[in-house]
């Protein structure tokens, strides 16, 4: 049983990761800028963090509004694109 417990995390993870690199390059390709400093201002401003946590209902989303939701949170964490 601890087994598949364990596998599930990391299936959990796996797709986790997969949609934060998804929101990584779709916020770079809508406000033209680079992968690498999409991930940085992400980073920088708790855009990462925001999708981390509320990753359950954010992957529910379109990817439109979760880019929409990754402005906001960064707008209010001192970002400025």
């Amino acid at each position: 049983m601890e087994g598949n417990h364990i596998l599930e995390v990391i299936q959990l993870e796996d797709s986790k990761i997969a949609y934060m690199i998804m929101c990584i390059e779709k916020f770079a390709d809508v406000y033209r800028i680079k992968g690498q400093e999409a991930f940085n201002y992400l980073h920088k401003h708790n855009g990462l963090k925001f999708l981390d946590s509320h990753y359950k209902a954010e992957h529910l989303l379109s990817l439109e509004d979760a880019i929409d939701d990754l402005a906001a949170v960064c707008r209010n964490n001192g970002g400025n694109l």
